[in-house]
């Protein structure tokens, strides 16, 4: 598990806690961001039960994953992000068609049943549009992009020589296994979307350059995979 955490003393804990409460073999990796609030004094309690990597100051999400891929050693990395939007127990779940063998990159959707409640317009725009960018330049037929749940054998994720600083990290690791070969599986998942006021750091102007990068890694030679 690979949980890139910056200011999120209300929820790491709880996180960590759900996380270590899944029942399998979990390498729980907490890279922290430069946090500047008690992130870093939680960590510290519990860095005997985990792995924790520490940027002296913000660098991105994107450049926080990248960090912790470095010391992955599990078969399979799950992106978490240090919030409650999305449920831990879910996890084994999400990565049982990689175990098994059937595929090598599953995304957790959050739009199989439609938008979950509390989804503002604007996100369930860029959403929308992400997905059906990905459908019309890769062939995926997925129904969400964006989702904070991929899951990637470690091996595939750790070969994709990937660039990303910020949120750009999922249509980069989107663009990078489509170009080779690899097919997307979708599993259903549960979200709750939290907003602004909440610690929510993604903004719209993060949509562009998520659109952007899909385009770029699709038609560039040299921003592919190794």
């Amino acid at each position: 598990m690979l949980v890139p955490a910056l200011n999120e003393e209300d929820t790491i804990q709880e996180v960590i806690e759900r996380l270590a409460a899944v029942p399998l073999n979990l390498e729980i990796i907490v890279v922290n961001d430069g946090s500047t609030d008690g992130t870093a004094a939680i960590l510290g309690q519990v860095e005997n039960q985990i792995k924790v990597v520490t940027h002296a100051k913000k660098s991105g999400k994107g450049t926080a994953i990248r960090s912790g891929l470095r010391i992955a050693t599990g078969r399979v990395v799950v992106i978490q992000d240090a919030d409650l939007e999305y449920f831990p127990e879910e996890i084994p779940s999400l990565i049982a068609p990689i175990l098994a063998g059937e595929s090598k990159v599953v995304y957790g959707t959050r739009f199989s049943k439609g938008f979950p409640p509390g989804m503002a317009l604007p996100n369930k725009i860029v959403n929308w549009g992400l997905a059906l960018a990905t459908r019309i330049l890769y062939g995926q037929k997925i129904t969400d992009e964006a989702t904070c749940y991929k899951a990637v054998d470690t091996e595939l994720l750790q070969s994709l020589a990937l660039q990303c600083t910020g949120f750009e990290f999922c249509p980069e690791v989107t663009a990078k296994v489509s170009r080779l070969g690899e097919t997307i599986h979708e599993i259903p998942i549960k979200y709750v979307p939290r907003n602004k006021l909440a610690g929510k750091k993604i903004r719209w102007t993060d949509a562009p350059i998520a659109f952007w990068t899909l385009l770029r890694y699709r038609f560039w030679r040299g921003a592919g995979p190794r």
